[in-house]
């Protein structure tokens, strides 16, 4: 017959029997880790791992079913993954962003506005807005080391846009873009050329809403008249004037001539009469 089995040795064979399964559990990977393992969490990884940066975001309901993500001032370096198809308010602004590439916002399709301002965007891909064409009414860019526009970043965009306080080198293409948005009135003498093509070096410093009034970058020719062709103009009326006041004087002279000889020519009848 066998000995009874100790109960202090029952008892240690529990605990290292719970300890070996805490370990193994450390150890082995759970199905949900294995789960995360697809190529759609891959390709999300690759990107940035910009899928857990949306937690920090914080999201806010709208009465009419929109929903505004605020991710101010976490110092994200990518537009985060994973926003709602829902959004209607983004607010990005205060962080590290220096530049959009292609379709960073293309599944948003109901967003309204757009706050990219006091981040490190310096280059702006083609298509980065793409999506946003029905949708968005007020952008953002303010703050920011923009110094090119391209017509082909804002594609079919129309929004209301604060392009102020930045680098901006004015040329067609900035022309060209420009005529696309809806500059914010208060802030047009604040969008300011820092460099330009034009022969002209007042144009430094100059801000772009008077640039393109007075100038076509297209041709880098002016649109106004210049002193120059002022001057020129007055002294070709001048010019015409004189000539006219010489042609009216000659005329003058002739029809006095012309007269005192129809005169002649009557009181020399009636002496022959």
């Amino acid at each position: 017959m066998p000995p009874p089995e100790h109960p202090l040795s029952s008892y240690v064979v529990n605990i290292f029997s719970q300890r070996m399964v805490l370990f193994l559990l450390l150890i082995l990977p759970s199905p949900s880790l294995m789960i995360t393992t697809s190529p759609l969490s891959l390709s999300l990884w690759h990107r940035g791992n910009r899928v857990s940066n949306i937690n920090a975001c914080h999201r806010l309901a709208m009465a009419d079913g929109g929903l505004t993500v605020r991710c101010t001032g976490l110092r994200l370096a990518q537009v985060p993954a994973g926003l709602s198809n829902c959004t209607s308010h983004l607010l990005l602004n205060k962080n590290l962003l220096s530049s959009l590439p292609a379709d960073s916002f293309y599944d948003l399709f109901l967003l309204e506005e757009l706050d990219l301002s006091h981040n490190q965007l310096s280059s702006l891909e083609a298509g980065c807005f793409r999506g946003l064409e029905a949708s968005l009414c007020f952008l953002d860019l303010s703050y920011n080391r923009l110094s090119k526009l391209d017509p082909a970043v804002l594609g079919g965009l129309r929004a209301h846009a604060n392009l102020t306080h930045n680098p901006w080198h004015c040329d067609c293409k900035m022309e060209l873009s420009i005529s696309q948005l809806d500059l914010d009135p208060i802030s047009l003498a604040e969008v300011i050329c820092q460099s330009s093509d034009l022969p002209n070096l007042g144009a430094v410093g100059m801000p772009l809403v008077l640039l393109v009034e007075d100038w076509d970058l297209c041709l880098s020719v002016r649109r106004t008249i210049d002193v120059v062709t002022l001057v020129i103009m007055f002294l070709w009326l001048f010019m015409l004037i004189c000539y006219l006041a010489h042609y009216i004087r000659q005329n003058q002279a002739v029809a006095r001539r012309n007269l005192e000889y129809l005169k002649l020519l009557d009181s020399r009848e009636n002496s022959d009469k």
